[in-house]
């Protein structure tokens, strides 16, 4: 099956990744939350700024003030939009503590209608917060599948997933490592100028043949 041997040729490569990297399921939420539209290690800058004045739990993020928070989160860009989203998303979690309890496609259903979570952040915390055996599909994912011409490169979000899912046993463990590979891939080799010679799936890839 070719999704697995890619999987296997990232994992031999890359070796296992340990995602996601957080302490608690609340701080993956968090993380999921602040990543939006901004690198990785400008939300572990904003987390650490939280964890620092003792404010990275639900009760105290609602407790604090909307421009404290902001201030708090600021590293991770658009801090004013993102101070709002993340209290929506806790006062959320306030009401809702059953969220557990719910088959994934519920769950999904209530991620998606919180202010601000859209298919892929619901996604992360579905699979990183909650252990449900849902694939990520990110712009990583993106680039790297169709350069190796096995999806287009304009395939609707919902059908992508829906296609990783149907292939692949649905094991939040393998869901997670092949997601955290892909993103390691994607930004050490698989770059928008890149490294094809450096790179383990050349053989298959229909972009490395053509440029």
């Amino acid at each position: 099956m070719q999704l697995l041997a890619i999987f296997h040729q990232l994992y031999d490569r890359h070796g296992p990744q340990h995602w996601w990297p957080a302490e608690t399921p609340f701080e993956v939420m968090v993380g999921a939350m602040l990543t939006q539209n901004t690198a990785w290690r400008n939300v572990e800058i904003a987390i650490a700024n939280l964890k620092a004045v003792g404010r990275l739990e639900l009760e105290s993020i609602l407790a604090m003030p909307i421009e404290a928070l902001a201030q708090a989160i600021r590293p991770a860009g658009y801090f004013n939009v993102k101070a709002k989203r993340l209290q929506h998303l806790c006062q959320f979690l306030q009401q809702h503590p059953e969220l557990d309890q719910l088959d994934s496609d519920q769950l999904r259903r209530q991620l998606l209608s919180i202010h601000g979570i859209g298919p892929e952040t619901a996604d992360d915390i579905l699979l990183y917060a909650f252990n449900r055996p849902v694939f990520v599909i990110d712009a990583y994912t993106r680039r790297l599948f169709s350069r190796l011409g096995l999806v287009e490169a304009d395939i609707g979000y919902e059908s992508m997933r829906e296609e990783f899912e149907r292939v692949l046993d649905a094991d939040p463990r393998l869901f997670n490592e092949y997601h955290a590979l892909i993103v390691i891939h994607a930004k050490e080799i698989c770059r928008p100028r890149p490294m094809c010679g450096a790179c383990p799936l050349v053989q298959m890839c229909s972009y490395a043949v053509t440029t």
